[in-house]
């Protein structure tokens, strides 16, 4: 592989990674659904009779449910380009993401060293992944779940099945949690909470760390914490695994190299047989992956272990876990630049 062709490969994996809706004023109006559509009268029937919904009740429901455009268009604009590592990684390693995560330690170290302690993951990474994914909670969304979900679900044929599967998993959600179902809001897809979750991974990681009876991932540091370490320690996140290590290729071997399956399909030792060069020690019978990191003037190679697998399993994409890993280090550092850092 050579580097033309690592970077080639390496943007053709990274696809549609950040695409961001950008609405405004002229965004166009949201159009009411119509609970009598096939389609709706049809997931109506099936709630009732799988789960014991009232069909009058969603029906009302879905009366009050829009269909926004924006999701629309958000879902179906085409990637201009894929991003470069280089390019990602200034999107979210800033000073000011660093610094109000550093903060975020200082404000809740007590329930971070509880949520570390209790589902064995660094707090580093707890903070990275919500300063990733909302800038500590700041940035959730703003579009109602049930209108994201019912818009995907019923008119957006391409990915109807899945988000119909999640708009089942948010109405049992509701019924669980005794929410208004018109009340939470989130992102174009249905993610919700500070965490981002979809309802079905809300549903099957979430936790009411705090025992208030309630999972609440908004509002509720503990919940979203604790449902985070839940996540990772359910996927497999090794208390004291590496997550991720640098690595020259030998150029002579470089034919044999593959940085596009996003799997632990090598080990450390596979990797060495193909001319991976190492530089911190690593366990010969480690499962491994090869990832190239796409710099402004060449392809640098690095090596994901097992918890960098565990980051992608929250999100499918190298890039994200890259930026994970690198926050929750530059994070570590600053809140420790003083003092040493926990053990």
């Amino acid at each position: 592989m050579t580097v033309t062709s690592a970077r080639a490969a390496f943007r053709a994996l990274s696809g549609a990674l950040l695409l961001v809706a950008v609405v405004g004023a002229d965004e166009p109006p949201a159009v009411q659904i119509d609970p009598a559509r096939p389609s709706v009268q049809a997931f109506i029937a099936r709630m009732s009779a799988q789960h014991g919904f009232s069909t009058d009740e969603l029906t009302q429901l879905f009366a009050q449910a829009k269909t926004q455009q924006a999701i629309l268009d958000a879902m179906s604009k085409p990637t201009e380009r894929a991003l470069a590592w280089y390019e990602y990684r200034a999107r979210f390693l800033t000073e000011q993401r660093i610094a109000d995560g550093a903060q975020f330690w200082a404000e809740h170290r007590e329930l971070l060293d509880e949520t570390s302690k209790r589902y064995a993951v660094a707090p580093q990474y707890l903070i990275a992944i919500l300063g990733v994914e909302t800038s500590y909670g700041r940035i959730m969304g703003r579009y109602r779940v049930l209108d994201a979900l019912s818009t995907l679900a019923f008119d957006y044929p391409a990915r109807s099945a899945y988000f119909t599967s999640e708009l089942e998993q948010f109405l049992l959600l509701t019924r669980e949690e005794s929410l208004d179902a018109l009340a939470p809001v989130g992102s174009y897809a249905g993610a919700m909470g500070a965490p981002q979750f979809m309802p079905g991974s809300l549903r099957r990681f979430g936790v009411d760390a705090d025992g208030d009876g309630k999972r609440d991932l908004w509002t509720d540091w503990a919940d979203i914490l604790g449902s985070i370490g839940n996540y990772f320690h359910v996927h497999g996140w090794q208390a004291d695994g590496l997550v991720l290590t640098d690595v020259e290729i030998d150029q002579a071997h470089a034919h044999d190299l593959d940085s596009r399956p996003l799997a632990l399909d090598e080990t450390v030792a596979s990797l060495k047989g193909k001319g991976v060069q190492f530089h911190e020690a690593v366990p010969d019978d480690a499962p491994a992956m090869l990832i190239a990191a796409d710099e402004a003037d060449e392809v640098r190679f690095r090596v994901g272990l097992n918890n960098f697998y565990v980051i992608t399993r929250y999100n499918r994409s190298p890039l994200y876990a890259m930026a994970v890993y690198e926050l929750a280090n530059r994070i570590l550092e600053r809140t420790f630049r003083d003092e040493p850092p926990p053990d």
